[in-house]
């Protein structure tokens, strides 16, 4: 490295070029969790629901995770979503609007025993899920 008295312009061109090699700033700048995202970078969505579906836990877990198929309003693609807590998939019906969120995986990707399930249910028909569970509000009917 160069320590001279002009040595700064070098210094910058070098990190410069250099950044280019860490993943995240490289994905950031050429914007590719934007584009490669079904909620194109928003926190939230909402969706319709397609179907409900149950998915096999990864070894060791044996179990089948309860979750659903979600159309996205703003722009068609259809995600998997997660429904967490106990029961919490019988309060959810086909065709009704849901609002999704991440589930919290490393960078974006699938958390746990979950493959390809990127996504969680908060929301039933602008009801939270969580009130609906623990039995605070009734689902209202559409």
């Amino acid at each position: 490295m160069g320590k001279g008295e002009f040595a700064a312009k070098k210094l910058q061109d070098t990190r410069k070029k250099f950044r280019w090699s860490k993943a995240d700033y490289s994905r950031r700048v050429r914007k590719l969790k934007e584009r490669h995202d079904p909620l194109e970078g928003a926190p939230q969505g909402k969706g319709i629901v397609l179907e409900k579906v149950g998915i096999e836990a990864k070894q060791p877990n044996s179990a089948i995770r309860k979750c659903v198929r979600v159309q996205l309003i703003k722009n068609g693609r259809q995600v998997t979503a997660f429904c967490p807590k106990n029961r919490a998939v019988t309060f959810i019906e086909e065709h009704d609007q849901v609002m999704i969120e991440g589930l919290g995986g490393r960078k974006g990707r699938s958390m746990g025993d979950l493959s390809g399930v990127r996504y969680k249910v908060i929301k039933v028909n602008d009801i939270s899920l969580n009130e609906l569970v623990r039995g605070r509000k009734e689902k209202p009917q559409r």
